[in-house]
């Protein structure tokens, strides 16, 4: 009544105007009127708000309860070109958000919108600024209690800090600069929390060669000494593990990686610049992290992905085709429950498969359960939902044939995908998560649900620092508890969810550009092919069945992606060595030979280069012309063949001339099921016929000096008795009595007939 009286006894011009302002002050927060009071110059108003640029570095708590006191710390920067004077940094809180659009749309906003932008709270919670001169920053602390934030109800608030003041220009106040960010408030333990699992992927890119060393561990080679960079303190690797351990975290990991880095606890080679290997100097610091994430997997769930972490997607695109490729995906599923097991010492599930950013189709579907899983790991925006449900449903969602898509969230899974370096961006990011998780359990409905956050397969230092503090910032859990992935995709599916996968066509196209070729399958084909032609001559398949298998894995993985050259230049490197391994068994090249003779033998050697035994070889010899030339009874003759390691075996096969003459020979090896291996040589016989009458003249000539050595050698033998005939006969000089002179010539001659 007073406030009639004064409106009564004024003149009606001034008390409009003084009914207005009061009007004004009271409902300032009602963004209808507040629309309605700067509707002349919006435009003007946001475009004015450019001048200064507001970053927040930090928020504590990120999630408050009652009784604390929030604390924003950032910076301001005059971008513009005149000094701000009588400046405050401001907070603005705004009434609670509706839904998850509306988080979205402030989030996006850009400038200060009055009538949209909530009013400054108490001004005694300010900070001042006196003057702010061009291209200067300054930084700022608020200090607020929480309850001086009049927060009334459950719920996403939106928070705005702003700067505030005036310019040469523009010497009435105005708003400068905004930041928008959100404060989730659930101060007491919800009577219905949702179920939240968060993926921690530890997933790294193909590093193994095809090479290894001729040692009994056979030491692997590296294409570089990278991994240990990301294992070292500090490094992605180690920051994943150790953020992870205490962290409630489905573990997802490449067994892949697990063996890689146990390769290098027992001593690995690095690949040089000349081509030659080097000796791994970080082998330490592989036995730490490995140590480290032992501990670190204790009593957590593990999700053992297929070795090497095959790209599905490619595979269902281009690979699924090309004979024996989707035969590579069961082998890579076994080996990884091998490998969590025996390097981490925990079990491990092997039912999940990850296409690249959870997008499907039903080609990656059926892929992706070719290997043994029942589960296809997918994201919210691969499958789209009708709307009628007025919420998110849960992430378990059966699409037949016994499979269920376990479905990420979309925003929750992409929340930490940008450039995380800067604190600024990465408080709010957190701040953005935690607003979308609790909005999701404030959807109306009478069921507890399941989420699923699956990000990025290999997040930054930065982005896993992000991650973790958001989940730190569930851990209050007055909105969410934590649930593991097994547990996510084996709740009850919603009914009315979304479950029809869509057609090939929806499949997005910046993911198709980025997938292996066929020409890549084609290549592993021919790897494969080689490889199995090669391990049936070794006497230790196994030396070069598992490295190699290993490798082939390798090529199909999804680390490749956005590296197309690296990765045709990893497949032609696997490939040639693989060729120079079976080459090292060879038919050693034959210089040619001449066969004099009706028949004879010929010598044609195989060479072992490996460090193992070949076995289960044939070596054939094949005449050109079998009139002139043959083996046996035909044109061509085979032989067993078993060569040690590094030792060269000579075979002999005879030969038959049957006229004289060149005959080309080609000598071949073949695998017992009589496919050829390896090159064949061609040499050059000259076979020479030696005919009877040939054989006569050479018999008579042997005849003949055969007579003449007779005859030499009794000539000789008459002439040697005349002359010691002769000498008999001839009188002596010596008395008779002197006999013993007698009986030493006696002897003289019988020496002489010795």
């Amino acid at each position: 009544m007073a406030e009639a009286a004064d409106i009564q006894g004024a003149s009606p011009a001034p008390v409009r105007r003084r009914w207005l302002r009061r009007a004004i002050v009271l409902l300032a927060g009602t963004p209808v009127l507040a629309a309605l009071v700067y509707a002349p110059a919006p435009q003007a108003e946001a475009a004015q708000a450019s001048s200064v640029d507001v970053q927040l570095v930090s928020m504590a708590p990120s999630a408050p309860v009652k009784g604390d006191t929030l604390t924003i710390e950032g910076t301001v920067v005059n971008t513009g070109s005149e000094t701000i004077t009588d400046a405050h940094v401001g907070l603005r809180v705004g009434p609670a958000l509706t839904d998850r659009s509306s988080i979205d749309e402030t989030a996006d906003r850009n400038g200060f919108r009055a009538g949209t932008d909530p009013g400054e709270i108490d001004s005694a919670h300010a900070v001042k600024i006196a003057s702010l001169p061009s291209k200067v920053t300054q930084n700022f602390t608020l200090t607020v209690p929480v309850n001086k934030l009049e927060l009334d109800k459950d719920g996403v608030y939106q928070l705005g800090v702003s700067l505030s003041g005036v310019t040469e220009s523009r010497p009435s106040e105005q708003v400068l600069g905004i930041k928008r960010t959100f404060l989730p408030w659930q101060p007491e333990a919800a009577a219905k929390r949702s179920q939240l699992t968060y993926v921690w992927p530890l997933i790294s890119a193909t590093r193994v060669t095809a090479e290894t060393g001729s040692d009994e561990l056979q030491t692997p080679v590296f294409l570089d000494d990278s991994l240990s960079e990301e294992l070292k303190p500090g490094g992605r690797l180690e920051q994943m593990v150790t953020l992870g351990k205490d962290l409630p975290v489905t573990w997802v990991i490449d067994p892949d990686l697990l063996y890689t880095v146990d390769a290098m606890t027992k001593g690995y080679r690095v690949r040089g610049a000349n081509g030659k290997s080097v000796q791994g100097k970080n082998k330490a610091v592989a036995e730490q992290w490995l140590s480290s994430l032992e501990a670190a997997v204790q009593g957590k769930k593990v999700v053992a992905l297929p070795f090497a972490d095959p790209d599905l997607a490619s595979l269902a695109h281009h690979g699924k085709d090309v004979s024996g490729t989707l035969g590579q995906l069961r082998p890579a599923t076994d080996k990884a429950k091998n490998a969590v097991q025996t390097v981490l010492h925990v079990p491990a599930s092997t039912d999940f498969s990850w296409p690249v950013n959870g997008a499907i189709d039903p080609s990656i579907v059926n892929v992706a359960t070719s290997a043994g899983a029942h589960n296809v790991l997918t994201r919210s925006d691969s499958l789209v939902e009708s709307g009628a449900l007025g919420y998110t449903p849960s992430a378990a969602r059966p699409i037949g044939a016994g499979t269920t898509a376990v479905v990420a969230d979309a925003e929750l899974s992409t929340a930490f995908e940008g450039d995380m370096l800067n604190a600024g961006p990465s408080t709010l990011a957190v701040q953005r998560f935690l607003a979308h998780s609790l909005a999701l359990n404030l959807q109306k409905t009478e069921e507890q649900r399941n989420f699923v956050v699956a990000p990025q397969r290999m997040p930054s230092v930065s982005q896993a620092r992000s991650m973790a503090a958001a989940i730190r910032g569930l851990q209050g859990g007055r909105w969410t508890q934590p649930a593991d992935l097994e547990a996510a995709a084996a709740a009850k599916p919603d009914p009315g969810a979304a479950t029809q996968v869509p057609g090939a066509g929806q499949y997005p196209e910046d993911l198709r550009k980025q997938e292996l070729p066929v020409s890549a399958f084609e290549k592993i084909r021919t790897t494969q092919n080689t490889l199995d032609h090669f391990k049936v001559i070794l006497a230790a398949p196994d030396r070069v069945v598992i490295p190699f298998g290993n490798t082939i894995n390798r090529e199909m993985s999804t680390s490749w992606r956005g590296r197309p050259d690296e990765a045709r230049l990893y497949r032609d490197q696997v490939q040639e060595y693989l060729i120079g391994l079976t080459e090292k068994v060879k038919v050693i090249p034959k210089s040619d030979a001449t066969l004099s003779g009706h028949s004879a033998t010929i010598p044609v050697s195989v060479q072992n280069s490996l460090v193992q035994d070949v076995h289960d070889l044939v070596l054939r010899v094949k005449s050109a012309n079998p009139s002139r030339l043959m083996f046996g009874k035909s044109g061509q003759a085979e032989q067993q063949v078993t060569v040690q390691g590094d030792h060269t075996q000579t075979v002999k096969f005879p030969a038959n001339a049957t006229a004289s003459g060149p005959v080309e020979v080609t000598a071949q090896l073949f695998t017992k099921d009589g496919i050829p291996y390896g090159k064949e040589r061609r040499f050059t016989v000259e076979a020479t016929e030696i005919t009877p009458t040939v054989m006569l003249v050479i018999a008579g000539g042997v005849l003949l000096l055969v007579l003449a050595g007779i005859k030499m050698y009794a000539s000789r033998k008459r002439v040697a008795a005349r002359a010691a005939a002769e000498e008999s006969t001839q009188p002596s000089d010596e008395s008779p009595d002197t006999e013993p002179q007698s009986t030493e010539g006696s002897g003289t001659s019988e020496t002489v007939d010795r």
